[in-house]
């Protein structure tokens, strides 16, 4: 039986589209009176982008001048989410599993920690791990966690949805995973379980 749980925030726990105004409005205008270097239609796919990718991976993508990036830079490092937002309807699978929860989030730490309060579910979940793709990954991250808390691998399900991320990082770690790929963004992607949404988290997790 799975009963340590390590969960991906953005698109697995809520999703960004229903919450695009909340979490994006002041960011995209932000983005609007900077000198990028890039297109118009490339901004506006790196908008689109930035609902799933962290920040920084876009911005490598689509060439953000440097200049223009230490600004921004800048201002997501303050950034706090200040607006409720929803969780999925599926939240209530996540939230009645029994054992230990961890969030384990790429971003910003004001962001992402905003994130979870304006969610409502901060009292949920044991310890909330905010990893900067700058100088770690997600990988790096569940090694710690299991370190410093002496976790059994055995007992560990990892739940997100991008299998580059979260998902193949935990599989090299030997962890079982459940990716959550409600468009089938990945119908080839190698993950342990998998579904279209988690009504089958807790039968995956042996409770």
């Amino acid at each position: 039986m799975k009963q340590i749980f390590f969960i991906d925030l953005d698109n697995t726990i809520y999703f960004t589209k229903p919450n695009e105004q909340q979490l994006m409005s002041g960011l995209y205008q932000f983005l609007d009176e900077q000198d990028l270097g890039i297109s118009t239609e490339h901004l506006q796919a790196a908008k689109s982008e930035m609902l799933r990718t962290p920040f920084q991976k876009v911005a490598e993508k689509y060439g953000f001048r440097k200049e223009a990036m230490e600004n921004i830079i800048d201002y997501l490092s303050s950034r706090e989410v200040m607006k409720p937002l929803k969780p999925s309807d599926d939240y209530h699978l996540i939230k009645t599993l029994k054992g230990r929860k961890f969030i384990v989030t790429a971003g910003f730490y004001k962001q992402q920690t905003s994130k979870v309060k304006m969610l409502g579910i901060a009292d949920d979940f044991e310890e909330v791990c905010v990893v900067d793709v700058t100088v770690s990954n997600k990988k790096e991250a569940f090694q710690k966690l299991i370190e410093q808390h002496q976790l059994n691998k055995e007992e560990i399900l990892i739940i997100g949805d991008d299998a580059e991320s979260e998902i193949k990082y935990g599989l090299e770690l030997g962890l079982d995973t459940f990716l959550l790929d409600p468009e089938n963004r990945y119908p080839n992607a190698e993950t342990t379980f998998k579904g279209l949404d988690l009504r089958d988290l807790k039968q995956v997790a042996g409770q």
